[in-house]
């Protein structure tokens, strides 16, 4: 049996209320928690689809845990850091929830998981980007599924540098994230011999882009990288192709970082053609992503991005976890998850290090045009794959558990 409710905002009154119930009402439940972002910058590519990739992983582990129903349970964090915190405080202390899901934002995740640590619970991220959820803030019951800013800019920017694109220009989000991802792209291009034309930096949510094109089109740049997401990625790259960027004699490659399959729906294929994006999923891989895919694209409406199928892989994955343990304490059934593969349509045999980060392949997709394209959502041509030990490094960890 699966529940869900999604909740608001619950201010300082509602906790307090909420603190006079006991969380021994769920006793008779196993409650697992997908916290994300439904209504802001992020919902396209988490939202309803990382709610309803939880509940396919709920069904196809059977609805039942340890001999209790698994109640699933949703709230929209609005992509604000202390929502996102009051309500991981209350689904760990009051509601009884076992582990939360997805995140969908760094600055929220980073307020989560300090919750989750200090009181030894599961948080598996799936549309977390920042590597400190892995690195210099990791803990033993945190762990992180889809991505971070390494993968995104070497699956990225080595190839490019590869086929002689040395000259690039930064348009990036004003955040950690945005300039994480700036970072690790300077640390690559650099070492390949490129340079760095210049960069400028956006606020979250900017919805007219033409002075920061202005600035990248002025500098003549082999590549523009666009180091931002959701809708923020969205208008940017649109922007670009109404700007002339990426067409005509003097046209410049453009690479969206965190651009993903629903991006490049959004702004259709004539607008989005030959863009560079790199992924770790695409629905139509094989015959076993195309079959989970069918009944995920049923209930929302649209294929799978990687963020999707790396909530499905976690809750599987950790559900399974809770049965080898044979219970819910957080620490043990973290050492099951890191001493189990993880299997799945989207993982095979992955493992989740020492450090949280569950380390699979990455793949360079190329945007098609409208003529190569057969069908709505047939998308990508694969340019390069990348295996998880150099998306992920295990050298790069700035985790003491890796120690």
């Amino acid at each position: 049996m699966i529940k869900s409710r999604t909740f608001a905002w619950i201010g300082a009154a509602a906790l307090a209320l909420a603190g006079n119930c006991s969380a021994s009402a769920a006793d008779d439940r196993f409650k697992i928690g997908v916290l994300t972002d439904l209504t802001g910058p992020y919902s396209a590519i988490t939202g309803k689809g990382s709610v309803a990739a939880a509940r396919l992983a709920v069904e196809d582990f059977g609805g039942s845990l340890l001999g209790k129903p698994i109640e699933l349970v949703v709230a929209d964090h609005t992509s604000k850091p202390d929502i996102g915190a009051n309500l991981a405080r209350q689904w760990y202390d009051v509601d009884g929830v076992d582990a939360i899901f997805d995140g969908a934002g760094s600055s929220v995740a980073l307020a989560i998981l300090e919750i989750a640590r200090s009181r030894s619970k599961i948080v598996a991220f799936g549309g977390v980007i920042s590597p400190d959820v892995t690195g210099k803030l990791c803990g033993e019951t945190i762990s992180s599924w889809a991505w971070d800013t390494h993968a995104m800019v070497a699956t990225s920017l080595e190839t490019l540098m590869k086929l002689g694109g040395k000259r690039v220009f930064f348009v990036s989000l004003d955040s950690a994230a945005g300039r994480a991802l700036e970072n690790d792209a300077t640390e690559i291009i650099k070492a390949a011999g490129g340079t760095i034309l210049g960069s400028v930096k956006h606020p979250l949510n900017t919805v007219d882009f033409s002075s920061f094109l202005l600035q990248a089109q002025a500098a003549k740049p082999d590549i523009v990288v666009f180091a931002n997401a959701g809708s923020d990625t969205v208008t940017s790259i649109k922007q670009a192709g109404e700007f002339g960027l990426t067409s005509g004699m003097n046209a410049i490659t453009v690479a969206g970082l965190l651009a993903l399959i629903n991006d490049v729906d959004a702004l259709g294929l004539k607008l989005a053609q030959g863009v560079v994006v790199a992924e770790s999923f695409y629905w139509d891989q094989n015959d076993a992503t195309r079959a989970w895919n069918k009944r995920f694209q049923e209930r929302v409406g649209a294929p799978a991005n990687m963020l999707q199928a790396a909530v499905y892989s976690s809750v599987l994955h950790y559900l399974k976890a809770v049965k080898i343990a044979g219970t819910q304490d957080g620490p043990k059934v973290a050492a099951a998850m890191k001493a189990t593969p993880i299997e799945d349509f989207y993982s095979d045999k992955v493992l989740l290090r020492a450090d949280g980060r569950a380390v699979r392949d990455f793949y360079l997709f190329k945007v098609k045009s409208p003529e190569q394209s057969k069908q709505r959502w047939d998308d990508y041509l694969v340019l390069n794959r990348l295996p998880g030990a150099q998306a992920f490094p295990a050298a790069r960890s700035e985790c003491p558990l890796m120690k």
